[in-house]
């Protein structure tokens, strides 16, 4: 959903001067998609602070302003608590007075979420300013509480469980469901706050005695709900009817997809996977969210000596680029990002998936199906006969993909591809295993991306650490470092999970420069190729890491939790 880019608001902002005129007027052409307020782009790109915000709007507009922390939530009447309305403008009815309904803003200015409250309620609205960050807060804190109060076991009422389903593609998510429904109310209510919350994944797990529901944040699970065991069979129900998927077939695995419509704009996909277990079918549901490809190359984390080396071997005519890392290392989105870069109308670009996580317009997409004889080697000999300009292949597996491909990429194509590997140099051992010829890997391979997701301090919470000389020696710092380092360390507060919130890329970007090409040649192992990589400058994944730590934005522990601390090794040979 794009900004007004014509707010009042913001004009007001500018003018006074409190916001800089030219950097708010970048960042929002550059990020007017990724927003859906004003007041969400202003303080999630930290141009002004919730309390100057707040304060600014009530003196534009002459309006009351209100502190949240002292109101309580637990009086707002239950005919006012339309969560649907109330999410959907960010905006929190406070209370009603004859004809007049009192609510909490961030912009006053917005006119159409008032006059939207107006037609629903049919009262006439007045608007008290409040602090965006306190505000977020309440409505979570006030719909939190609706649902942990709403389905304590003792009210879950089995009789009146209906599982109906609409035959729609799509399924709305909304916070009025009738009584007699609320399995699906649990469950849209889950995968809200899934959203809500920035999750990944989405875990349903039935054991013996219980049901756990997990949400993977930052990386990290964490429990959000566990509703009685008695309901395992009858959720696992509800999400396969969800999914498409045979909810008679439970022995076993199933794979499905769901698609969530949010608003009139905006949609969000999940890829659904079924287990039979000991106890019951457990659900796995990723969240496929399609923003995360457009968020540019500058949003990824990159160096800018990284993002060059990147952008460099994007523009080339022909060669090979491979991302790796583990699972849910952000390689799909870093590969998705340099196809964006690439979509253009004079280039044709192929791609075969295993599942097609994102939809990127103007991109052949295709979805491999081994059953029907469509793999990654069959998928790919089509491409080279559907004259294209950039191949992506989800994933290198076999001989006979590497060598279709480096094929393609010595033929005059870009060749986009992953491999799960724990560096860059061990990238080109694992092909080599593989029984690719070490000459096509020198002479095909342009840039090897190793990268990991390290979980970022919340800015509100992180406080200083200070670790000896020695032990900052010895974790990777150069004496150079020492009289400069500065770290922090996690704490946790209400604006984030245990510490942290969101994450950024820890890349290692590898060219295969003359040197490089000759230690392969040579049959030279991953280490002597890292040691090569070092002497020519090229910053491995624990240096990176470490530098992300010296900037402030990730702690020491994180660092430590996704890399070795033995992976500078190579640093001083």
């Amino acid at each position: 959903m794009a900004l007004n880019t014509n707010s009042i608001l913001l004009k007001r902002l500018q003018q006074a001067h409190l916001i800089d005129f030219q950097q708010s007027s970048k960042l929002l052409l550059e990020k007017s998609q990724q927003y859906q307020t004003i007041a969400d782009f202003l303080i999630s790109e930290q141009l002004i602070q919730p309390q100057a915000l707040a304060d600014a709007a009530a003196s534009f507009t002459l309006l009351s302003s209100m502190d949240l922390d002292f109101f309580e939530i637990e009086t707002i009447p239950e005919q006012l608590r339309n969560e649907k309305l109330i999410r959907k403008h960010h905006i929190l009815p406070l209370s009603k007075r004859y004809k007049t309904l009192f609510l909490a803003v961030i912009d006053p200015t917005d006119m159409t979420s008032l006059e939207d409250f107006e037609f629903n309620t049919g009262l006439n609205a007045e608007m008290v300013v409040v602090e965006f960050d306190k505000l977020h807060k309440a409505i979570d804190k006030l719909f939190d509480t609706k649902v942990t109060d709403s389905f304590t076991e003792t009210q879950w009422d089995l009789a009146k469980m209906g599982l109906a389903c609409s035959d729609e593609e799509e399924t709305k998510i909304s916070g009025s469901q009738s009584e007699d429904q609320p399995i699906i109310s649990f469950i849209n209510k889950m995968l809200h706050d899934a959203i809500r919350k920035g999750a990944s994944d989405l875990h349903f797990e039935p054991y013996e005695t219980s049901y756990r529901i997990r949400f993977r944040i930052d990386g990290i699970l964490h429990e959000a709900a566990s509703p009685p065991v008695a309901l395992s069979t009858r959720l696992s129900a509800r999400l396969k009817v969800m999914s498409r998927l045979d909810i008679a077939e439970k022995r076993v695995p199933q794979d499905g997809r769901i698609k969530l419509k949010l608003s009139q704009k905006k949609s969000v996909d999940f890829r659904v996977s079924t287990l039979p277990t000991l106890w019951g079918e457990k659900v796995v549901m990723r969240i496929l969210n399609s923003d995360s490809a457009m968020l540019g190359i500058d949003m990824l984390g990159y160096e800018a000596e990284q993002k060059q080396l990147y952008l460099n071997a994007l523009s080339q005519p022909q060669g090979m680029i491979l991302v790796t890392g583990p699972t849910g290392s952000g390689k799909t989105v870093s590969l998705y990002t340099g196809l964006t870069i690439l979509n253009t109308e004079e280039t044709n670009i192929s791609t075969a998936e295993d599942p097609v996580e994102i939809n990127l317009p103007g991109i052949n997409q295709v979805q491999v199906n081994p059953r029907a004889g469509l793999t990654f080697p069959s998928a790919l000999k089509a491409f080279l006969r559907q004259d294209p300009d950039v191949i992506m292949v989800g994933e290198i597996r076999d001989l006979e993909t590497a060598e279709i491909a480096i094929k393609a990429a010595q033929t005059g194509h870009l060749v986009l591809s992953t491999l799960h590997t724990n560096s860059a140099a061990e990238t080109l051992t694992r092909l080599l295993n593989m029984g690719v010829p070490a000459y096509n890997l020198a002479s095909s391979v342009t840039l090897i991306i190793a990268q990991r997701l390290a979980r970022r301090l919340c800015n509100h919470c992180k406080t200083t650490e200070q670790i000896p000389e020695q032990e900052a020696l010895k974790q990777g710092f150069t004496a150079a470092q020492l009289p400069h380092l500065k770290l922090f360390k996690a704490v946790g507060c209400d604006h984030c999970t245990d510490g942290y919130k969101g994450r950024l890329g820890i890349y290692e970007v590898m060219p295969i420069t003359g040197q490089i090409a000759a230690s392969i040649m040579q049959g030279a192992y991953s280490l002597d190729i890292a040691v090569q990589a070092q002497r020519e400058g090229f910053q491995n994944l624990r240096q990176s890491a470490l530098k992300k730590a010296l900037a402030g934005l990730t702690s020491l522990a994180e660092v430590n939790r996704i890399t070795k601390a033995g992976d500078h090794s190579a640093d001083k040979a």
